[in-house]
């Protein structure tokens, strides 16, 4: 009996996931189906390639929300930290491709939208009782 190395299976179900949201617009299988979903390219902090990322999101007027969550790891995303070295990242959405501008809300503004957040993807509520970092809330305003 083989067993499957389980980062080559994320690594699989990442890139399955990638491939519906462009083709498609949004999953079409696996538990992304039904969320708000985009891909998030930034560029990879160390080695300057683009890094790209399915990550749910929510709209606040004509900005994207999404949050550096990674399931309530202890950890950041690697995309976070891209996006503190390079805040430019590409967006696809809804079969769309363009540029935004990426900035980490703070106070107020923070809790705000991840209620805002939170309501569109109830169980991302649940992430903060797993790890002792704040979770980061990222804007991504169009700029193209």
């Amino acid at each position: 009996m083989t067993m499957t190395d389980p980062r080559a299976a994320y690594a699989q179900a990442r890139q399955t996931l990638i491939d519906e949201i462009r083709e498609h617009g949004h999953a079409i299988s696996g538990s992304y189906v039904g969320r708000q979903a985009l891909v998030l390219t930034t560029t990879g902090a160390r080695t300057g390639r683009p890094r790209s990322s399915p990550v749910a999101y929510s709209l606040d007027g004509d900005t994207y929300v999404v949050v550096a969550s990674k399931g309530g790891a202890p950890e950041h995303p690697a995309w976070f930290g891209n996006i503190e070295a390079d805040p430019v990242v590409t967006i696809e959405v809804n079969r769309l491709t363009f540029r935004a501008r990426a900035s980490v809300a703070e106070g107020a503004e923070r809790e705000r939208l991840w209620a805002q957040h939170v309501a569109v993807h109830p169980a991302i509520g649940e992430y903060p009782s797993r790890t002792t970092r704040v979770i980061p809330v990222i804007d991504l305003e169009p700029i193209d």
